[in-house]
Protein backbone atom coordinates (compact mmCIF):
# COMPACT_ATOMS: atom_id res chain seq x y z
CA UNK A 1 0.00 0.00 0.00
CA UNK A 2 2.69 2.42 0.52
CA UNK A 3 4.27 2.19 -2.49
CA UNK A 4 0.72 3.11 -4.17
CA UNK A 5 1.57 6.67 -3.01
CA UNK A 6 5.08 7.03 -5.15
CA UNK A 7 2.79 4.96 -8.10
CA UNK A 8 -0.10 7.59 -7.90
CA UNK A 9 2.43 10.65 -7.98
CA UNK A 10 4.91 9.13 -10.89
CA UNK A 11 1.42 8.51 -12.67
CA UNK A 12 -0.26 11.73 -11.91
CA UNK A 13 3.28 13.38 -13.08
CA UNK A 14 3.26 11.44 -16.49
CA UNK A 15 -0.44 12.59 -16.84
CA UNK A 16 0.19 16.37 -16.36
CA UNK A 17 3.14 16.06 -18.91
CA UNK A 18 1.07 14.15 -21.41
CA UNK A 19 -1.76 16.23 -20.91
CA UNK A 20 0.80 20.01 -21.54
CA UNK A 21 2.46 18.02 -24.48
CA UNK A 22 -1.29 18.03 -25.83
CA UNK A 23 -1.85 21.53 -25.21
CA UNK A 24 1.51 22.55 -26.53
CA UNK A 25 0.05 22.06 -30.02
CA UNK A 26 -1.59 25.68 -29.62
CA UNK A 27 0.23 27.43 -27.49
CA UNK A 28 3.88 29.27 -27.87
CA UNK A 29 6.73 26.97 -27.20
CA UNK A 30 8.32 28.64 -24.21
CA UNK A 31 4.92 28.72 -22.73
CA UNK A 32 4.94 25.37 -23.09
CA UNK A 33 8.21 24.55 -21.80
CA UNK A 34 7.72 26.87 -18.51
CA UNK A 35 4.45 25.33 -18.22
CA UNK A 36 5.72 21.69 -18.03
CA UNK A 37 8.41 22.76 -15.85
CA UNK A 38 6.52 24.27 -13.41
CA UNK A 39 4.27 21.05 -12.99
CA UNK A 40 7.10 19.12 -13.10
CA UNK A 41 8.33 20.74 -10.26
CA UNK A 42 5.24 20.73 -8.79
CA UNK A 43 4.92 16.80 -9.40
CA UNK A 44 8.97 16.44 -8.25
CA UNK A 45 7.90 17.90 -4.68
CA UNK A 46 4.60 15.35 -4.25
CA UNK A 47 6.72 12.35 -5.37
CA UNK A 48 9.32 13.99 -2.39
CA UNK A 49 6.60 14.28 0.17
CA UNK A 50 4.89 10.78 -0.84
CA UNK A 51 8.16 8.98 -0.80
CA UNK A 52 8.90 10.94 2.65
CA UNK A 53 6.03 9.72 4.29
CA UNK A 54 6.54 6.13 2.70
CA UNK A 55 10.06 6.14 4.29
CA UNK A 56 9.20 7.09 7.48
CA UNK A 57 5.97 4.17 7.74
CA UNK A 58 8.65 1.96 6.78
CA UNK A 59 10.74 3.17 9.19
CA UNK A 60 8.17 2.72 12.05
CA UNK A 61 7.13 -0.35 11.18
CA UNK A 62 10.32 -1.59 11.07
CA UNK A 63 11.45 -0.54 14.16
CA UNK A 64 8.05 -2.19 15.75
CA UNK A 65 8.87 -5.17 14.14
CA UNK A 66 12.61 -5.35 15.74
CA UNK A 67 11.21 -4.71 18.86
CA UNK A 68 8.34 -7.73 18.74
CA UNK A 69 11.16 -9.88 17.55
CA UNK A 70 13.45 -8.71 20.48
CA UNK A 71 10.48 -9.56 22.79
CA UNK A 72 9.84 -12.57 21.47
CA UNK A 73 13.65 -13.71 20.79
CA UNK A 74 13.44 -13.02 25.04
CA UNK A 75 10.32 -14.89 25.73
CA UNK A 76 12.00 -18.11 23.66
CA UNK A 77 15.10 -17.61 25.45
CA UNK A 78 13.37 -17.68 28.85
CA UNK A 79 11.25 -20.59 27.66
CA UNK A 80 13.83 -22.63 27.03
CA UNK A 81 15.53 -22.40 30.06
CA UNK A 82 12.87 -23.28 32.28
CA UNK A 83 12.22 -26.21 29.82
CA UNK A 84 16.37 -27.30 30.23
CA UNK A 85 15.77 -26.75 33.78
CA UNK A 86 12.89 -28.89 34.31
CA UNK A 87 14.13 -31.70 31.95
CA UNK A 88 17.87 -31.32 34.11
CA UNK A 89 15.64 -31.80 37.29
CA UNK A 90 13.86 -34.87 36.18
CA UNK A 91 17.11 -36.61 34.71
CA UNK A 92 18.83 -35.87 38.26
CA UNK A 93 15.98 -37.30 40.25
CA UNK A 94 15.10 -40.38 38.14
CA UNK A 95 19.20 -40.86 37.97
CA UNK A 96 18.91 -40.81 41.74
CA UNK A 97 15.80 -43.27 42.00
CA UNK A 98 18.25 -45.39 39.46
CA UNK A 99 21.32 -45.67 41.77
CA UNK A 100 18.92 -46.07 44.77
CA UNK A 101 16.89 -49.34 42.59
CA UNK A 102 20.35 -50.92 41.74
CA UNK A 103 22.49 -50.40 44.69
CA UNK A 104 22.51 -53.06 47.46
CA UNK A 105 20.97 -52.23 50.62
CA UNK A 106 22.41 -53.35 54.08
CA UNK A 107 19.77 -55.42 54.99
CA UNK A 108 20.09 -57.51 51.91
CA UNK A 109 23.03 -60.16 50.88
CA UNK A 110 26.09 -58.32 49.30
CA UNK A 111 27.02 -59.93 45.76
CA UNK A 112 28.11 -63.12 45.46
CA UNK A 113 31.44 -63.72 43.74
Amino acid sequence: MKTSHVCAAAAAAFALVLGHFACAQTQDTSDVKTTVKEDARTVGHAVEHSAETVGHAVAEDAKAAATTVRDDTRKAAQAVEDGAKAVGKTVKEDAAKTKDAVTPKSSEPGPKS
